[in-house]
Parts: structure tokens; C-alpha cells; sequence
């Protein structure tokens, strides 16, 4: 099958092979036809007019002679069918082939044929006036994974969404069913969100009621991410007013084929509790949709309510399909799969969306995008998701992402592709998703793009100069693109990324240099005075705002932001669109974030000022300049930094490890986007950090065995509530579990003799062990090793 669709590929860029003209051609759809498969007719007449021009009309019966394009499942095409490849088994399979008159689509069944009419859309060759197929176009397949869904909530904090009507909602329901998905999952009236949105342009049990329509018509499952918010369970009140608030979501939508309720975030019933409310649900589910399934997660349990769970889970109960494994479950899905009784499949519920403090966090991520482009940016992963999807593949039946919107749109559709076939190669997706959605030119130079704002990401940002190459490949395409694709959300996407990317590595490599001028003019203070010094120092931080660089790209990125809110409602900025919350996606507002130190340093020196004693004045400034120099014989790692990390102990690594259960992860301290946090010292904002009972683990090695040293350490992060605790060598105590100082400051700690006497020392902290969360909270910023 890879071989032909190469073939077909190869076609359209005049490379080979021959293409058959359909614009001419008829869609034959069968007079009595289920509903998915009428779909398939419009969305094939519709689709292809928005790229060419012509409109096929849709008909109920072949023409006696020209081209036609006849769709329906085998049993419906009778002697049509004949001359197809042989089936591929399987529910939602399809055979497509050109053929002496056209192009025969025959679904397995009738979704089957819904999505051989997507798979046919993606071979086209789709220009203005230009409609063509391959002559060799033949295929035969069905998906390796029976679910392949997408989170769409209809919610406040979706930053997207929020703004769509029911027509924007069926048009991205259509687009992922071309490359594949059959899972929507909704999102019920009351979430951990707020009740209303400015966007909202119907109330929120209604626009829930019109998307599960739309998926009925489409033939697309329909499930509910549906969290037990109450606070207890344990209250029979509490239960019936349960039971009654989810029935009347039940009862109103005319689609519910699963729903799914997560052990946590949100939601803290004990799971004897929880399991107890949701038998009752099921009960309550099937009255008004009789084969709905009911799964459950067990998310942000402690180790405690862990094992109470997988007590009940052996009892085996009947009324559970299967569980969901997703964020905040606190062990590797290979070893929650040998845990849960094998009757039990387990459905994924990755985190696609978020891009730090989250299941799968971009690893090693810059400073600098985490601190303007925020945890919710535009964020195409397309190798790193595969990488994901791989790895645990063979755990579960299949999966429904975790969206908080449209920035993770490419995300979705290599999930639903590897979901059909995990042996399709990421770019071949990355070209079928140019080609569709950007235009047939722009196919392999947008899949490369996307690639290339991947790798954006990767490694420290002042060394990646692979940034500026990026805005320039996109700035060419963009010079030679026409309305239709200037107009075009998804590549007003990619270009606020380039341009946002590179407008923070340009400030990032200025305003690093500006700290770095000014820390020289703070060593000059023995000769100038320290209120010379501090005055030059300031002098030249603030070029940051009189003189600020690359303001031609930041214009761009404000022009982009507008055009993203008039083309698909995405609001990224509080002020001007209305989102939510910064945090929700609105990095438009935290595009001037600073790059360097100034606001920790002009709040020093306004300290240092009220100092009436110049030598005492001059220490502090020799403080800040020394910062980092832990003496004759110390060591120094900034834990945040990949470049001054020396010492820390990284563990298996993204590539074995994506959920950074056994490894270290640079984490972000990012507790506001201003306040106190411009206060502190750049090395307080990130931090390397490990999860749940992981140890982080530091090692030293040619340390002097006779010599006493002491250990300096920020314990800072965003998660200041558990307690932490340090051994030394083999399980020596540094301290016991001590709850961080709030503010953060650093702390000292003599280390035994005996953990450095053979001149090796090995440290490692702890947290709180059992606790029920996302596991966050051991996080160190720095550590200083001073010889004493």
C-alpha cells in the first residue's frame, strides 16, 4: 500500500505516472444509503469545489457513460465491486480504485465508506480548475486500532472552540474524518471551567446536543469526558443529585456511545466511592442510550487509593467496558496494563496539547519559549508525538487525545494517521496534510516547515540557528502563496510560530548581551563607586526597552494574532481577545517577557541603594557578579540550564522515557507571567526535576577526600507544597523532608565526610512519597558544591 500511494504522490509533482480528469464526473451514492454514506457523497462534492472550482454533482444512479466517482459499502455495489483488491478485514476498512471510468470507493461498512471517500480526497490532485486521480490508484486497508478520537470541548478554557458555531464544529469533525478519526469526545455543561465564555454564541448543554448530532449523521462515535466534581460521594444526597444532573445530559443528546470519567484532575473521590457513583451512572447512561459504555481512569490517585482501586478492579466488576489511561496516572502504561484484569481493554487519553507542566512536556525546553510562548502555543510535535504513540502502542486499543483547542491541530492528525497505520512514515502524513488542507504545491514544503518548528524547539535557543532558517523557508512561502492560502488558518498558524520563534531568539541573543555589558559595569564599581556602577548597569539593561530588536517580526506576529482571530476564533490575548487566561494560549501577551535578569537586578540594586555604607553596598554587588562561583575547589550547576548541568544525572531521556518517570526533566517555576517572579533570579524560573518516588540524583567525581564541603540549593519550581529530602553517598541524610521557603532562597547543608571520603559523591532528593498528583514538586534550581 506504501508503495502505491508513493506512486500517486509522485503524480502530482509531474514525476510520474498518469492522472485521469474527473471534472466531468458524477458521485453516485445509493438511493437508500446510511447516513455516513450520504455524508460521504456531500463531503466529496463540497470538499472538492473549495479547491477547484467545480462542483460534482451527487446522484443516486451511475450514468449510463462518463466519469463517476461511486461510493457504498461492497453489498451495495454488486458487480461494481468486482474488479476491487481483495478486503482488508476489519470495521471502518475501505477499498479505493481508479478505474476504466473513474473511481469506486467500497467501504467494509458504511463509516468504511466515509473513509474512502477521506483517503480519495487526500490522493486527488486538487487545483483551480484542475481535478485528477492517478490511474494506478488502488488500495485496500483498514485501521490497526479500533479508536481513534480527539478531545473538543465545548468550554471557556479551550481558547478556540468557545468561539465556533455548529458549522465550524461539523467542518473540523469532516477534516479529521478524512485522514481517519471515529471518535469525538465531548465535554459535559459543568467541567472544572468557567459557566460562560464571551465567545459562546450558544449555551453550552446546546452547542453539546448540536455536535453530537453532527457526529450521528457522520457515523462518528461520540464520548463524554465527564469528571465527578462533587465533593462527596459518600452522601447519598450527593449521589442523587449526581444521577439526576448527568441524566439530563444523557437524555438530551441523541448520540452517546461511551462515556468516560477521570479519577482526577478534576475530581477527588476515593475510588470505593467513585467506582460505587459510576455503577449507578452506567445504570443511569443506559436508560436513555442502552449500548453506551462506561470507562473510567484512575488519575491523581496516592499510592494508597492506587491499590484500593486495583482491589476493586480484581473483584472484576461488570458494569466497567474498560479504563483510560491519561494524565496524572502515576506508573508507565505497561505496568498499568499487566495490573488491570486482561477483560479490561485500556483506551489512551494522551496530552497533546500542553507543552510543559504536563503528561509529555517538550523535553529540554527552552527558557525562553516557556516563558513567552507559554504552555498552550501552537505546538506541532509531529516526530515527538510519534515517538509517544509508539512507544506504548501495544498497551492499549487505541486513544482520544487531550485538546485544549486548535494549537495542537497537526498533533491530532499524526495521532488519527498512526492510528490507522502506525508503519506510515510522519512525513508522509505531514505531506497528505500540506497537500489537503494548503494545496497541492504546497504539500512537502509545509510538511518540512512543520518539521522545522519541531526542531525550533530542540536544544538551547541562542545556539539554534536552524530558528532563522525556519522564518525563511515559511517568509518564502509566503511571499508566493495566494489569498486562499494567506487566508488559510492553519498556515497563519505555522507562520505565527516562525516569526514568534524567531522574535524570541533575536531578543534572547540582544538581551543576553545587554546582561552581560551591564555585569561588566557592575565589576567596574570598586573603581566608579557602586552608584556609578548600578547606574551604568541600568543604563544598559534598559536598551532592552529603548532600543528593542527585530520589530518588524513582532508586528507580525500582532498582525497573524488578528488574522487567527477572524479566521478560527483562536484568541490569544486576554485584552484583545478575550481568552480566558494567559496560561490558556494567550502568548500574545507575554511576547515582551524579559530575556535576561533586568528584573531581578533593578530590584537588587534598588535594595542595595537604601544600603547607606558603600563597602557593604560593593559586597552585594560582588555578590551578584560572583553569582554563580562556588569558590577554589566548588562546582556549579544551573539545574535549568542544559549548557550548566554537568553533574546532573539525566536518566533513559525523552526517546524511552516521554512521561519522565525515571528521568530528570527541566521543569518551569512559571507560578505568574509577572509579580514577584520578574524578581528572582532567571535561575529560580526553571529547574531540573523528577516525578513521584523518581529520585533526582546528582554525582561528583575527582572531589578531595580529606576536604569538608557544603551544598548551597534553591529548592523553587511550581509546585512549593510537597516536602523534600536529601541523602548523600549510600542513603546518608544532608536533611529530612523540609517544606521549600516561600520565597525562594537558597539554603545550606554541610555533607558528611564519609560521602565524599573516596571522592565521589552521589546526592539524591526525595519528595513526600504516596501523594495523589502529578507527581511535581521535587524541583531544584541550583546547587552549589563550595569546598569549605
Amino acid at each position: 500500500m506504501m508503495i502505491l500511494k508513493s506512486i500517486a504522490a509522485l503524480a502530482w509533482f509531474g514525476l510520474a505516472a498518469s492522472g485521469a480528469d474527473l471534472r466531468n464526473a458524477v458521485i453516485v451514492a445509493p438511493a437508500a444509503a446510511p447516513g455516513p454514506e450520504q455524508k460521504a457523497a456531500q463531503m466529496l462534492s463540497e470538499e472538492i469545489a473549495k479547491r477547484t472550482q467545480i462542483r460534482l454533482e451527487v446522484r443516486r444512479t451511475a450514468p449510463a457513460d462518463g466519469p463517476a466517482i461511486v461510493l457504498g459499502t461492497a453489498a451495495e455495489l454488486g458487480a461494481r465491486a468486482a474488479g476491487l483488491p481483495a478486503v482488508t478485514a476489519g470495521a471502518d476498512g475501505y477499498r479505493v480504485k481508479a478505474v476504466a471510468n473513474g473511481v469506486t470507493i467500497a467501504g467494509n461498512d458504511a463509516r468504511g465508506t466515509l473513509f474512502g471517500a477521506g483517503y480519495l480526497l487526500r490522493h486527488l490532485r486538487m487545483e483551480r480548475q484542475v481535478l485528477e486521480v492517478d490511474d494506478g490508484l488502488s488500495v485496500s486497508t483498514a485501521p490497526r486500532y479500533p479508536l481513534r478520537g480527539h478531545q473538543l470541548g465545548y468550554r471557556p478554557k479551550v481558547n478556540t472552540y468557545d468561539g465556533w458555531t455548529p458549522a465550524q464544529y461539523e467542518q473540523y469533525i469532516r477534516d479529521l474524518a478524512v485522514f481517519g478519526t471515529n471518535v469525538v469526545e465531548l465535554i459535559p455543561p459543568r467541567s472544572d471551567d468557567a459557566d460562560d465564555s464571551p465567545h459562546f454564541l450558544l449555551p453550552k448543554i446546546e452547542m453539546m446536543v448540536e455536535v453530537s448530532r453532527i457526529c450521528a449523521e457522520y457515523g462518528i462515535d461520540v464520548w463524554i469526558w465527564y469528571p465527578a466534581m462533587d465533593r462527596d460521594y459518600s452522601n447519598p444526597a450527593t449521589v442523587e443529585f449526581a444521577l439526576k444532573e448527568w441524566a439530563g445530559v444523557f437524555e438530551r443528546l441523541p448520540r452517546i456511545d461511551a462515556v468516560f470519567v477521570p479519577g482526577g484532575d478534576p475530581g477527588n473521590a476515593e475510588p470505593k466511592y467513585l467506582m460505587a457513583l459510576l455503577e449507578k451512572q452506567t445504570q443511569n447512561l443506559h436508560r436513555f442510550h442502552p449500548k453506551a459504555q462506561m470507562w473510567m481512569s484512575p488519575q491523581s490517585f496516592s499510592e494508597a487509593w492506587m491499590q484500593e482501586w486495583f482491589e476493586i478492579m480484581n473483584r472484576k466488576p461488570a458494569w466497567l467496558t474498560g479504563v483510560v489511561y491519561g494524565p496524572q496516572v502515576r506508573m508507565p502504561l505497561p505496568e498499568l496494563r499487566a495490573k488491570v484484569p486482561a477483560q479490561y481493554p485500556i483506551r489512551r487519553y494522551p496530552d497533546i496539547t500542553h507543552s510543559r507542566q504536563s503528561q509529555y512536556p517538550v523535553p529540554d525546553w527552552d527558557l525562553a519559549y516557556a516563558t513567552t510562548e507559554g504552555r498552550e502555543v501552537i505546538n506541532p510535535r509531529p516526530t515527538q508525538e510519534a515517538q509517544i504513540f509508539h512507544l506504548y502502542e501495544k498497551s492499549a486499543i487505541g486513544f482520544s487525545t487531550y485538546s485544549e483547542g486548535v494549537n495542537d491541530d497537526v498533533n491530532k492528525f499524526v495521532w488519527s494517521g498512526l492510528g490507522w497505520n502506525p508503519d506510515t512514515p510522519v512525513v508522509e502524513i505531514l505531506r497528505e496534510f500540506g497537500r489537503y488542507f494548503i494545496g497541492e504545491r504546497w504539500g512537502d514544503s509545509f510538511a518540512q516547515g512543520l518539521l522545522a518548528l519541531e526542531r525550533n524547539w530542540v536544544g538551547p535557543l541562542a545556539t539554534n540557528g536552524g530558528v532563522d532558517t525556519t522564518l525563511e523557508q515559511f517568509q518564502a512561502m509566503e511571499r508566493t502563496a495566494p489569498p486562499q492560502v494567506l487566508e488559510n488558518w492553519r498556515f497563519q498558524q505555522a507562520l505565527y510560530r516562525a516569526y514568534y520563534d524567531y522574535y524570541d531568539r533575536a531578543r534572547l541573543i540582544y538581551e543576553t548581551q545587554l546582561e552581560n555589558e551591564a555585569l561588566d559595569r557592575l565589576r567596574e564599581a570598586p573603581r566608579t563607586g557602586s552608584l556609578v556602577a548600578m547606574a551604568a548597569a541600568e543604563a544598559v539593561l534598559d536598551g532592552a526597552l529603548t532600543r528593542p530588536v527585530a520589530q518588524w517580526a513582532r508586528a507580525r506576529v500582532f498582525e497573524l494574532a488578528e488574522a487567527l482571530f477572524q479566521s478560527i476564533r483562536m484568541q490569544l490575548s486576554v485584552a484583545r481577545y478575550k481568552a480566558i487566561a494567559t496560561e490558556r494560549g494567550a502568548n500574545l501577551d507575554t511576547i515582551d517577557m524579559p530575556m535576561n535578569n533586568r528584573g531581578w537586578l533593578t530590584a537588587r540594586f534598588a535594595e542595595i541603594r537604601k544600603e547607606p555604607v558603600e563597602r557593604e553596598r560593593l559586597k552585594a554587588l560582588d555578590e551578584i557578579v560572583n553569582w554563580t562561583n562556588p569558590g577554589p575547589g566548588g562546582f556549579y550547576d544551573d539545574l535549568g540550564n542544559l549548557t550548566r548541568q554537568p553533574h546532573l544525572v539525566r536518566g533513559a531521556g525523552f526517546a524511552n522515557d516521554p512521561a519522565f518517570f525515571q528521568s530528570s526533566l527541566v521543569g518551569f517555576g512559571l507560578r505568574s507571567q509577572g509579580g514577584a517572579m520578574l524578581n528572582e533570579p532567571r535561575s529560580w524560573w526553571d529547574d531540573a526535576e523528577a516525578l513521584y518516588e523518581a529520585p533526582l540524583e546528582m554525582v561528583y567525581h575527582d572531589l578531595d577526600g580529606f576536604a569538608q564541603y557544603k551544598i548551597r540549593v534553591v529548592y523553587a519550581g511550581d509546585s512549593p507544597r510537597p516536602k523534600i529530602r536529601l541523602t548523600a553517598g549510600n542513603g546518608i541524610e544532608v536533611h529530612g523532608l523540609i517544606s521549600r521557603p516561600v520565597p525562594f532562597q537558597p539554603l545550606e547543608f554541610d555533607i558528611p565526610r564519609e560521602a565524599t571520603a573516596g571522592g565521589t559523591l552521589d546526592l539524591k532528593w526525595y519528595r513526600e512519597a504516596g501523594l495523589g498528583d502529578a507527581g511535581r514538586g521535587l524541583q531544584v534550581a541550583e546547587v552549589w558544591l563550595i569546598k569549605k
